[in-house]
Formats: structure tokens, C-alpha cells, sequence
């Protein structure tokens, strides 16, 4: 279509010296923006047309024009609601929206009277007919008319709102110095062909434009996820921990469960609540003297415990999950720890990382969440050393009333949820939970017994959506994720 439109245009300029793009509206009966895009396509082909770029005032009706066109002025509106015996004031201006207005127009052209002599001003007609000049002209502006209509007349009607001046840029066409009625393609790319076969000496070649701008380079953007995970990362480091590596997505049952003196009828080990691999379905790397000693204090007891007593089972420690928590990262750890040449050391490590579990999703879970946690093994640990570096940690994050609840873990004893004042929300709310770890769980580990491991953990969604007022978790991770979101929202900073 529109190689016919240029084909359309150059034979219209073969017979005619000048013409408007205006007034080729009616003859190629096209819309006036596609005869400028077959314009631009004509030159770029070279100096076929000349062009120079003029601008025509035109005038149309408003919503309140077209009304007043059909309906006729708001004067002669007014003027027809009276009747021949007239009509109190207060009712006039109760037949129309514009009554006011057309009552001012309608006194000031004398069509109506008030009469005041009777007590309530009345409204009565002063002439028998009337006529309606300004419907006259908007339908006539309307139909394309309303040359000889008087400009101040036109900027009266614009004032009152029923005209509206439009100015519509257009150019004028004339013949250029490389006329022609057929367009010759431009070749945009110079090959080695061209330059071999010498065919480049009679093609023409399109311009390049040394001005037009590139595309626009995309870059990447943090998400929020990661802007407040670098900030946690910043603040463990500050505190002198070390980073344990986390790339362990699946692990065995042994080393998320039974390592943590979990027992394995617990109901954490159902299906309901953990994500079971089938392929491979089971490990069977472990270290089998701290298996055997695993085995015991859960079958038997051990260390001053009674255990469990149950008949624990290997099969059940070998299958392959996805790790339900970065507790199993820890176990990893401390064992490692516990086993190194030289003997035990200090050690303060620390894990954000993802972690698995069977839930239901709703508004605040996810099968899929990264866990913060911190852990902190030395000679002689006590509850007030957790509570005192539990203090020291989340005042880093701009949090400094704390309160802490009993609550039951099987590896932790004693173990405490942690509470922290909300100022926005005006109340306390849940944001980790904490704890030592039970001596059935670091003994067996070959750790001395006077080594105490303090633990804490939470997640990294919850102080995410507070940081950035997201109140549905589906909106943060996931497939309904506002890419513009990502992209617009600043750094992390923490108060500290």
C-alpha cells in the first residue's frame, strides 16, 4: 500500500508544479500521516522531491460545540424554556446545566425580560422569535465552512468554549533536481562482491546517518533479594565470620536430619513437608564412624542422653533430599571442624543461601526461601553470650528492641524465638529463631565436650518486603515479578 501511495504521489507532482500534503487528503482519499510516511520514503531515496514544512490554522467544535450545534446555543436553550406566561427565575435556571449562562446571553441580546413587580422575580419573553446565530456558525464550521465567519466572532465562540484552534503542520511539494516517477532501490550495504565485479560504480547507496542514536544498551539490575543479602553479607563480615560454602541444594536425610539429632519419625521427614528426589533417590557417601555414633545416641542414647529409642535405619538416612534448611551446611561445618589436623579452633561462620520445603503458597510462603544464619563455636558458650550477639547483630541492622520466647527445636536446648518491635506496624513481631546446640548433636562430632555452638537464623524474604513495602511474597519472587520494580528501586540501606 504504500508503494502505491508513493508511485500515486510522484505522478501527481509529474502534473503539477506545487501542491499542499494538506489537500492531497481528498485526492488519494488516504489518511494526512500516510502520506507523510510515503513522503519520507521518497526522500530517502535522494533529492527526488523538494519539501518545505508550512502549518495551517484550522478551527473545530468542542464536545460543548457539537452540543451546542445540535441542540442549538445555550441562550436559545434558556429562551425556549420560557412559556408564554412566563417562569419564576429560581425554576429557569433549574431546566438546563448552562441555564446561567445562557440567561446572561439571552438578557444581553434581549430575547427576555425580568419582572420584578409581582414580588419573585419572573422571566418573560421579549421578543416572538428569535434567531440562533451561533448554532448557525458552529454547524456551518463543522461541515468545513465558516470562512467569512469574522475572527473576533471565532475567538468569542473559543472563550466560551465551543471552538478550539487546531494547527496542523504539513509541507509543501514541489519537483526536485532528481525527478523521477520510479524509485530506484538504495543499496544500504557495500559487499566484496560489489567492489570485485566493480557493480558498485552504477548502484546508488543510502546515506548514512551520522546522527541517529544507538540502541538503547539493556543492563542488568540487583534484584531486591540480592541488594539485602549483600547487606547482611557486609554485616556478618564486619563481625568477623566466615563464609560457609552453601552450593549443597540436595543433600542426604543423614546430614539434614539425623546429623542434627533428628529423629527420623519426625514430622518435618513426611512428604507433606519435604521435597524427596528420585533420581538419585539415595547417598550412600558418609563417614561411618561418626554414622555409627550418629546411630546410637538416636537408638540408645549417649553422652548423659537416653536417645530416642527407636530402631534407627540407614535407608532412611541415605535418601536425597532438597535441603529443608542451611542447618545441614552447618553440621557439614562443625564436623569438618571438630576433624582438623591441629585440634579444635574458634570458629564463627555464617550461610544465606535457599532452602526447600513442601508449603502451601500463599501470600507470605514459597516452596523455595533463603535462610540467614549465623553460628559461633568456642570453649564455654552460654545463653548470655547468644543473647548478648544477638543484640550486637540485629542493632547493625537498625533493630534494637528485642524480646525472646522459649520454643522447642530438636537440635537446639535451650532454644528461643526472637521478637523485635515494629514501629510501623506498632507491635512485636517474629523475625528468627536461636538457640545452642543440643550435646547429642556436636559430641558425636568428635567435638570436646567443653565447646558449646551458639545458632541463630532467619529468613531473607521477611526484612526484604518490610524494606520495600511489598506485602505478597508472589510480587518479590516469581513469574508476577514488575520487572520495573527491579529496575527503579535504590540500594539497600540498612540504619545502623
Amino acid at each position: 500500500m504504500q508503494q502505491e501511495l508513493t508511485e500515486q504521489l510522484l505522478k501527481y507532482l509529474e502534473h503539477h508544479d506545487q501542491v499542499d500534503t494538506l489537500d492531497l487528503v481528498p485526492v488519494f482519499n488516504e489518511e494526512h500521516q500516510k502520506i507523510i510516511g510515503a513522503l519520507k520514503s521518497i526522500e530517502a531515496s535522494g533529492n527526488i522531491i523538494s519539501s518545505v514544512a508550512t502549518s495551517r490554522k484550522t478551527w473545530s467544535l468542542t464536545d460543548e460545540g457539537r452540543a451546542v450545534a445540535e441542540n442549538g446555543s445555550h441562550e436559545a436553550v434558556v429562551y425556549r424554556a420560557v412559556p408564554a406566561e412566563g417562569i419564576t427565575q429560581a425554576e429557569l435556571m433549574k431546566t438546563s446545566a448552562n441555564a446561567k449562562i445562557g440567561f446572561s446571553k439571552a438578557m444581553s441580546q434581549g430575547w427576555i425580560a425580568v419582572d420584578k413587580s409581582g414580588g419573585a422575580p419572573v422571566v418573560k419573553r421579549k421578543v416572538d422569535t428569535i434567531v440562533d446565530v451561533v448554532q448557525q456558525h458552529l454547524v456551518e464550521i463543522s461541515r468545513g465552512g465558516g470562512q467569512e465567519i469574522a475572527d473576533n466572532v471565532k475567538q468569542d465562540y473559543k472563550k466560551r468554549k465551543l471552538l478550539q484552534e487546531v494547527v496542523t503542520k504539513s509541507f509543501i511539494l514541489s519537483r526536485g533536481e532528481e525527478f523521477t516517477t520510479t524509485l530506484t532501490k538504495l543499496e544500504t550495504d557495500l559487499t566484496v562482491d560489489m567492489l570485485a565485479s566493480g557493480l558498485w560504480k552504477n548502484l546508488k547507496f543510502k546515506a548514512y546517518n551520522f546522527d541517529a542514536l544507538g540502541a538503547t544498551v539493556e543492563r542488568g539490575h540487583l534484584h531486591p533479594l540480592l541488594k539485602v543479602r549483600s547487606e547482611f553479607r557486609q554485616i556478618f563480615l564486619e563481625m568477623g565470620f566466615s563464609e560457609m560454602p552453601t552450593n549443597n541444594y540436595v543433600e542426604s536425610s543423614f546430614w539434614n536430619f539425623d546429623a542434627l539429632f533428628q529423629p527420623q519419625q519426625h514430622p518435618a521427614r513426611d512428604a507433606h513437608d519435604t521435597f524427596f528426589l528420585t533420581h538419585p533417590a539415595n547417598s550412600s557417601k558418609f563417614p561411618m564412624d561418626y554414622l555409627e555414633r550418629v546411630k546410637k545416641v538416636h537408638s540408645v542414647g549417649e553422652y548423659g542422653s537416653q536417645g530416642y529409642g527407636y530402631d534407627w535405619k540407614l535407608e532412611e538416612a541415605q535418601k536425597n533430599i532438597l535441603r529443608t534448611h542451611t542447618t545441614a551446611v552447618s553440621a557439614r561445618m562443625l564436623y569438618k571442624l571438630a576433624n582438623q589436623p591441629g585440634g579444635f579452633k574458634p570458629a564463627k561462620y555464617f550461610s544465606i543461601d535457599r532452602v526447600f520445603r513442601n508449603e502451601t503458597l500463599d501470600a507470605t510462603h514459597l516452596a523455595e526461601f533463603h535462610q540467614v544464619e549465623g553460628v559461633i563455636a568456642d570453649v564455654g558458650l552460654t545463653l548470655g553470650d547468644l543473647i548478648g550477639t544477638l543484640y550486637a547483630f540485629f542493632s547493625k541492622l537498625g533493630i534494637t528492641q528485642l524480646d525472646f520466647k522459649p520454643a522447642y527445636n530438636p537440635y537446639t536446648e535451650p532454644s528461643m524465638e526472637i521478637f523485635c518491635f515494629h514501629p510501623g506496624l506498632n507491635k512485636w513481631i517474629e523475625i528468627g529463631n536461636s538457640g545452642l546446640f543440643r550435646p547429642e548433636m556436636l559430641l558425636p562430632m568428635n567435638l570436646p565436650p567443653d565447646v558449646n555452638v551458639i545458632a541463630w537464623g532467619l529468613s531473607l524474604e521477611r526484612p526484604t518486603m518490610v524494606k520495600y513495602g511489598i506485602n505478597n511474597i508472589r510480587d518479590l519472587v516469581g513469574p508476577k515479578v514488575d520487572l520495573k520494580m527491579v529496575q527503579e528501586n535504590s540500594l539497600c540501606r540498612l540504619d545502623k
